[in-house]
C-alpha cells in the first residue's frame, strides 16, 4: 500500500466507510485488507527495545511503548480526512493538520499538545475530534486511550468541587503514566468551573512533570462556543464586504486575539480560569459559521450513513429548511449541521 498513488487509495474509501453504499451496492459484508511495509522500521525497533530489556516478545502488544498511535499516524490520512468529511472550516482544517502533524512528529516535544476549539453549535468541534483520534488510534474516539469530559455530565454539582478536583486531577495524571499519548477532550468549557480547569493547568506547561509523570506527549482539545459570536462578526464583514470566506485567516480582523478577548469578558469558567494567563493553550481555533451549500454537503453525508440513494435535490430541500442567520440575509446556518438526520428520516 505504501507504494500506491494516494489518489488511487482514495478511490477505494468510499467502500470503506460506515453502512457505505456505492450506486445501490452495499459493501458492509466485504473484508478489506491492506499490506505494507510503512511502520515496519519502527516495530522492529520496539521488538529490539523489549529484547534488550530482557522481555518476551509475546509481551509486546499494541499499547506497547506507544506502538499503535506511532503505526497509525499518518499526514496524508489526516489530511485527507479533513478535506473530505469536514465542511466550510479551511482555518481549523489547515491549523490541525500542522499542528497535529508537527506534534506527532516531533520525537521530543516540550509540551503537550493544547488546542481550542471556538464557534457555534453544529459546526463542526467535536467532529474533528473523531477525525484526529480516528487518524491516532486504531479504535478511532472509541478507543481506550482518548478521554472525554462533559462538564455538566461530568461535574455537575458545585458541592462536591473537591471530589471533583481530585479524581480530575487522578483520571488525567493516571491515564498518562500508562499511555503517554493519551488524547482528553474538555467540551462544554465555558460551562466548567474555573478551580476545575485550574487542575488541568499544571499538565500543561511546558516540560510538564506532574508527580514524576511527563504529560509531553499527551494531547488537550478543548471545545466551547467562547467566542462564537465574535467569529460570526468576522464572517459576516467578510460577506458583506464581498470578499470570500476562504480569505478569513487566523489573523484577519486580529480573530484570534479577538477570541482570547471574548472568552476573558464572557462570564464563564473559561474566563475566570489562568489558562489564558499563562499562555499554555497552544492555538485558538475558529470554526466559521455554515452556510448553505456546507449544510447540503452535510445531508449527502448523512444520507450515505442512513443508507439512502444520493439525492442532490432532497439534500437541498432539507437543508433549505434549516434555520438561518441574520434575519435580512439569512447567509449562516442557526444549528450549523446538527438535527440534519432527525431531519432526513422524514422523508
Amino acid at each position: 500500500m505504501d507504494t500506491i498513488n494516494f489518489q488511487l487509495i482514495d478511490v477505494s474509501k468510499p467502500f470503506l466507510d460506515y453502512n457505505t453504499r456505492v450506486d445501490g451496492v452495499s459493501f458492509r459484508n466485504a473484508i478489506f485488507i491492506f499490506l505494507s511495509n510503512a511502520g515496519g522500521s519502527l516495530i522492529v525497533d520496539m521488538a529490539l527495545d523489549f529484547w534488550r530489556e530482557g522481555k518476551k516478545r509475546e509481551d509486546l502488544w499494541i499499547n506497547s511503548k506507544e506502538l499503535e498511535t506511532k503505526i497509525f499516524n499518518d499526514k496524508n490520512s489526516l489530511e485527507a480526512d479533513l478535506r473530505d468529511f469536514l465542511f466550510g472550516q479551511h482555518i481549523a482544517s489547515d491549523v490541525v493538520l500542522k499542528a497535529v502533524t508537527s506534534f506527532m512528529t516531533d520525537s521530543k516535544p516540550n509540551k503537550p499538545l493544547v488546542l481550542s476549539f471556538h464557534g457555534t453549535s453544529g459546526v463542526g468541534k467535536t467532529h474533528v475530534t473523531k477525525i484526529i483520534a480516528k487518524n491516532l488510534y486504531e479504535k478511532g474516539d472509541d478507543s481506550d486511550h482518548v478521554h472525554k469530559y462533559i462538564s455538566t455530565y461530568r461535574f455537575p454539582h458545585k458541592e462536591k468541587l473537591d471530589l471533583y478536583r481530585e479524581n480530575l486531577k487522578q483520571w488525567i495524571r493516571g491515564n498518562v503514566s500508562s499511555f503517554p499519548r493519551s488524547m482528553f477532550i474538555f467540551d462544554e468549557m465555558d460551562k466548567m468551573h474555573p478551580q476545575l480547569i485550574d487542575v488541568i493547568k499544571p499538565f500543561l506547561d511546558y516540560n510538564a512533570r506532574v508527580d514524576g509523570v511527563s504529560f509531553r506527549n499527551a494531547i488537550f482539545i478543548f471545545l466551547g462556543n467562547a467566542g462564537g459570536q465574535v467569529i460570526s462578526e468576522v464572517a459576516l464583514d467578510f460577506m458583506r464586504e464581498g470578499r470570500n470566506r476562504e480569505e478569513i485567516t487566523m489573523n484577519s480582523k486580529e480573530l484570534e486575539i479577538k477570541i482570547s478577548q471574548s472568552i476573558m469578558n464572557e462570564k464563564s469558567g473559561f474566563s475566570h480560569s489562568s489558562l489564558i494567563d499563562h499562555h499554555v493553550i497552544d492555538h485558538y481555533i475558529p470554526f466559521l459559521p455554515l452556510e448553505l451549500k456546507h449544510v447540503r454537503l452535510c445531508v449527502l453525508v448523512e444520507m450515505m450513513h442512513l443508507n439512502m440513494n444520493r439525492d442532490i435535490d432532497l439534500a437541498d430541500k432539507v437543508a433549505r429548511e434549516m434555520p438561518f442567520f441574520p434575519e435580512r440575509e439569512k447567509i449562516f446556518s442557526v444549528k450549523g449541521c446538527r438535527s440534519i438526520r432527525q431531519k432526513l428520516v422524514l422523508y
